[in-house]
């Protein structure tokens, strides 16, 4: 029964520098090895193998046959394993594993898509989980640790969060076509004063922001309803209770629909953020998950 030969990869990459230099002092400083060390890496092979690989002079290093032979093989090999090396880190750093990301709402609807998409098509071996939860609850998921991390309304000043901005979105008044105000390319804040107003209700990221523009821009109105879903403030809009205040990530308008939607000037910005615990590192699924939202157009209106 033939012996296993002891030979090891490095004096395998030893051996196919030389054999690509021709030289051992040159090898060594390619590789980080002193001379000495190169050629005793390349006896050392010769050694195990009982062969000849190189006949060496003053001057040069020149193949034997068996070198030449051995070259082009032992080359293949080292390129099949440094493949599957490569294979087996991208699979273990992060391309492989379970996510879990919580988002609001009107994110999950309109952003978390594209990601989800994304995600799919770039790291197929990972599976992402999406929670859709009011704001409240995005934020204590990501206390808790119940989830890796979120996307939600910004800004945050919570001294265990990080955050990162991803997007910035305005607000739009949200009318039927035959309302007084309809037929303008835009709608000032001030121009909602005496309106009924239907509205998302305070577990909305979006609500606290439009009541202190309001109240900047001295509108007085009168919030006849306050709802969880825009797709039923979208309903009382058009059954004509009243008109709305909605970012723009709550559109698209419904289908055939008489409403329309024009912007709010000044424009007033919020911002869609990445939140995570910033005593918690992300797996490195989670890490690239992370990266995917960060590739988010700066701009809800950039959409397409």
């Amino acid at each position: 029964m033939n012996r296993a030969l002891n030979v090891t990869l490095r004096q395998l990459r030893v051996f196919i520098e030389v054999a690509k230099l021709q030289s051992f002092s040159r090898a060594g400083d390619e590789i980080g090895l002193t001379q000495s060390a190169v050629s005793r890496c390349v006896r050392e092979l010769e050694t195990e193998i009982g062969l000849k690989l190189v006949d060496r002079t003053t001057r040069e290093v020149q193949l034997t046959d068996v070198g030449t032979n051995m070259v082009g093989s032992v080359s293949r090999l080292l390129l099949d394993l440094d493949e599957a090396l490569r294979e087996i880190r991208d699979l273990g750093q992060q391309k492989r594993g379970r996510v879990i990301v919580a988002a609001s709402p009107t994110v999950a609807c309109r952003l978390m898509p594209f990601v989800l998409a994304a995600c799919l098509k770039e790291f197929p071996l990972i599976s992402l989980g999406l929670r859709d939860d009011l704001q409240a609850d995005v934020i204590r998921k990501v206390k808790s640790g119940e989830v890796d991390f979120g996307v939600a309304i910004g800004p945050f000043a919570h001294d265990d969060l990080h955050a990162e901005v991803v997007t910035t979105d305005s607000f739009c008044a949200v009318l039927r076509r035959d309302h007084a105000l309809a037929g303008a390319r835009q709608v000032r804040w001030e121009e909602l004063s005496g309106e009924r107003l239907v509205m998302l209700d305070h577990a909305s990221g979006s609500r606290p922001i439009i009541d202190a523009v309001m109240r900047e821009h001295s509108v007085v109105a009168d919030v006849v309803q306050e709802l969880g879903h825009s797709a039923t403030v979208f309903g009382l809009v058009e059954a004509g209770v009243g008109i709305s205040v909605l970012p723009w990530l709550a559109l698209p308008l419904p289908a055939n629909s008489s409403l329309v939607a024009l912007p709010l000037m000044p424009r007033i910005e919020r911002t869609v953020e990445l939140v995570r615990r910033r005593d918690r590192s992300l797996s490195p699924a989670a890490e690239s998950v992370w990266t995917l939202v960060a590739r988010l157009p700066k701009r809800v209106e950039e959409l397409e």
